[in-house]
């Protein structure tokens, strides 16, 4: 490869880097082609790119993207590729799926909710991290339970009111 062609490539990574907010860098490495195919296939659906890149190659995207990755650089050896998605934890899930019928990929690293996490013993975590829609959805839930509370007791002390007037005027004086 030039060293055009290299600088490209570079350039596309760190745009595509930039462009997300989630970094996951993972081990694919040993999968057959059935198990890639399925992976790739999984990723697409779930809008989770996946990119397959050398680590020198990687590492200089990391560093062009404008965001200081330098915490993910020493998981950068070996077979590496990348997934990246704008849903915080949307790649962990998809790596726990995966891995219930295969036994790669193996999480080296990530970058989510500007904190890096480093190592396949975060993976649990990572799934447990609640993305931005399934907090919007708690808050909602946690303001709508009181209210519901105070239209209820609104509501049965109206019929308690009415049921008290109507007692009071059939009282004969």
């Amino acid at each position: 490869m030039r060293k055009q062609e290299k600088n490209q490539l570079i350039e596309s990574l760190a745009q595509q880097i930039s462009a997300s907010n989630y970094l996951y860098v993972t081990d694919i490495s040993n999968l057959n082609s059935v198990n890639t195919g399925k992976l790739r296939r999984l990723c697409f659906k779930r809008e989770v790119q996946l990119i397959v890149a050398k680590n020198t190659l990687l590492k200089r995207a990391m560093e062009k993207s404008g965001r200081d990755y330098s915490e993910l650089f020493p998981v950068l050896k070996g077979s590496t590729s990348i997934m990246l998605a704008d849903i915080n934890n949307l790649p962990a899930k998809l790596i726990k799926e995966f891995r219930a019928t295969s036994p790669k990929p193996i999480l080296k690293g990530a970058f989510v909710e500007e904190s890096f996490y480093i190592g396949d013993s975060q993976l649990d975590m990572l799934i447990n991290i609640k993305s931005k829609n399934e907090l919007i959805g708690d808050i909602i839930g946690m303001l709508q339970s009181p209210m519901q509370n105070v239209m209820s007791a609104l509501q049965s002390g109206g019929s308690n009111i009415s049921g008290i007037l109507k007692t009071l005027s059939e009282k004969p004086e």
